[in-house]
């Protein structure tokens, strides 16, 4: 078996074997761009099939593959804000929308960069207590009651280009909970931009553009840490063949995603949270799981 600490960083994912990953990089993929956790799911299905954690720096690293699948499906959105933003740049026009949405993905991007450096000693240790099967059922639980809130109590009417930079923060600084396994990326920003009163499907569109530097910036950094830390090569090997397994699940899950919320809520990932949440602390408590 690899070794799973390599400098003081969880690789647990080098002791797995091809088919291990490939399944981990299909629910890394589907999971990772759904309002119910990747890192949740990255932590139970090891722990039910009796497998070894992939680590934290596996589910970081395997955000390339939803960026990628982010811009592959909302290549014209960002091609629109790149170009749009850039002509109301060079008119000096500071209200256009798509400037203001571009800079509001910037302002979005800043909580998290901080708060990531911040914690990323205690996120990517080796046997971090904040990836507890505990933390992760209280996190999903919290974020279904908040999920069933938005649904409940606000109104989805507004629209991506009605965007204002103070939503643009509000949604970047829910952003930072993702950084707690259980809360889920997707799902924090989804559910602050419904407490904002965006539809729902704008705010799935929302939530995708302004995590676009969030992710990359993610999953470069763990890369580079990764490279500092001198795992061995068969671990890339691993990791590459995960993130293009994960690519394609990741595009099949935002297409989903959008299409539930276009036609129904997100109450369908509501009631799905609460119960792998409710799982997950009865499983601890009664020793079933650890």
């Amino acid at each position: 078996m690899a070794n799973v600490c390599s400098a003081g960083l969880d690789i647990g994912f080098a002791s797995l074997g091809y088919a291990q990953i490939g399944i981990l990089g299909i629910i890394q993929g589907i999971t990772e761009l759904l309002p119910i956790s990747s890192t949740a799911h990255m932590r139970v299905v090891p722990a039910l099939l009796g497998w070894r954690d992939p680590g934290s720096a596996f589910s970081a690293a395997m955000q390339l593959a939803a960026l990628a699948a982010v811009v592959s499906y909302f290549w014209r959105d960002i091609r629109a804000v790149v170009s749009g933003s850039v002509a109301a740049t060079k008119r000096r026009d500071f209200n256009d929308p798509w400037f203001r949405l571009a800079a509001g993905i910037l302002l979005a991007t800043i909580p998290i960069g901080l708060a990531g450096l911040a914690l990323s000693s205690v996120l990517n240790a080796c046997e971090s207590p904040l990836r507890g099967l505990m933390v992760i059922g209280v996190s999903s639980v919290v974020m279904a009651v908040l999920l069933a809130a938005a649904e409940v109590l606000c109104r989805h009417r507004r629209t991506v280009e009605q965007m204002r930079l103070r939503d643009a923060l509000i949604v970047g600084l829910a952003q930072v909970g993702a950084l707690i396994p259980g809360v889920s990326r997707s799902g924090s920003t989804l559910t602050a931009a419904l407490f904002l009163n965006f539809k729902r499907e704008e705010a799935a569109r929302f939530s995708f553009l302004l995590g676009l530097p969030a992710i990359a910036l993610a999953g470069l950094k763990e890369l580079w840490v990764l490279h500092h830390a001198h795992i061995p090569p068969e671990a890339w090997s691993l990791l590459a063949f995960g993130l293009v397994v994960a690519s394609g699940s990741a595009f099949i899950a935002i297409w989903g995603l959008m299409r539930v919320l276009e036609r129904f809520s997100a109450w369908p990932f509501v009631i799905y949270r609460a119960l792998l949440g409710l799982f997950l602390i009865a499983a601890v408590r009664n020793g079933f799981l650890h």
